[in-house]
């Protein structure tokens, strides 16, 4: 019955059609109602039990690959969400990247390359830290960070983020007439939860190393990210492609989550471990009985 609920919480989370969609409209702690603290980690290793199995069909079919994109304000529990979820899955089926700030090189290319350049091949689970959506968030926050792209003056103009939102839909949209399942995750933090968290990054030693001064700074802008987050959901949330708008102030609600909405997206593609034909079989019966013959 308890995974039974983490599905349907996770489904109250997904974001289809973002025309009326609100942050505010969504909590930050959740509805945990029948799920509890004490009964999270033997629920997650069932998920990932699950998720493992599923991935494992999925890369013996290879006809379908899952891109998974997380992005969340400091501290809302990114790299822990995908540590804990996909701690299970076969590394050789699995890829991760997390996505700094462009460099030069990139920064004289489109948006889109170096993402492109790192999607999951066929049968496999990608894993994006942060994605293409950093040039509707962090870009439009920080006027600086769109300066050094150097783009044409033609193409800056008021109606510069409606149609970077309109390139994401289209990219993504292709994504899946190409076989490609996208699944978006907004891990939605609050201000008061991030702040504790803050602290205990410089409280405890072994936690001072995640502490970065630019966590610092960009808390300044705070209300200015969740519009940006806000617009950016509002404006990229498609049935091909849903956002999963999740309450990041339980860490353990948070991956039961996760885990409930890839499991789901797998379970939807049916992934089978291929079947032999005819000929197939044939060759398989000739190399059982090549083996079987075989002397010592």
């Amino acid at each position: 019955m308890s995974r039974e609920i983490a599905r349907a919480r996770a489904a109250a989370c997904r974001v289809e059609d973002g025309a009326s969609f609100r942050l505010a409209d969504f909590s930050t702690r959740g509805n945990g109602d029948g799920l509890t603290k004490a009964d999270a980690p033997a629920l997650l290793r069932e998920g990932v039990r699950q998720l493992a199995a599923l991935q494992d069909r999925l890369a013996a079919q290879d006809r379908h690959a899952i891109l998974a994109i997380f992005q969340a304000m400091d501290t809302a529990g990114k790299d822990g969400a995908i540590k804990h979820v996909f701690s299970g899955v076969n590394p050789q089926g699995c890829a991760v990247h997390s996505f700094k700030a462009p460099g030069p090189e990139e920064l004289d290319q489109d948006f889109l390359r170096r993402h492109i350049l790192r999607l999951p091949a066929r049968g496999q689970i990608g894993i994006h830290n942060r994605s293409w959506y950093e040039e509707v968030l962090v870009a439009r926050v920080h006027p600086q960070v769109l300066e050094r792209q150097r783009l044409p003056s033609d193409v800056v103009t008021e109606h510069l983020w409606a149609r970077r939102m309109e390139d994401i839909c289209a990219f993504e949209r292709y994504l899946c007439r190409q076989g490609y399942v996208v699944l978006k995750f907004f891990l939605h933090v609050s201000r008061k939860e991030q702040r504790k968290r803050l602290l205990a990054r410089i409280d405890t030693p072994s936690k001072n190393w995640k502490l970065d001064p630019s966590d610092i700074a960009e808390r300044r802008h705070w209300d200015v990210y969740q519009e940006a987050y806000e617009a950016a959901i509002r404006g990229t949330a498609t049935s091909y492609a849903p956002w999963y708008v999740l309450p990041a102030d339980r860490k353990w609600l948070t991956r039961l989550l996760v885990v409930e909405a890839m499991v789901e997206a797998l379970e939807a593609l049916k992934p089978e471990y291929p079947r032999l034909d005819e000929a197939g079989l044939k060759r398989l019966d000739a190399a059982g009985e090549v083996l079987r013959t075989e002397k010592d």
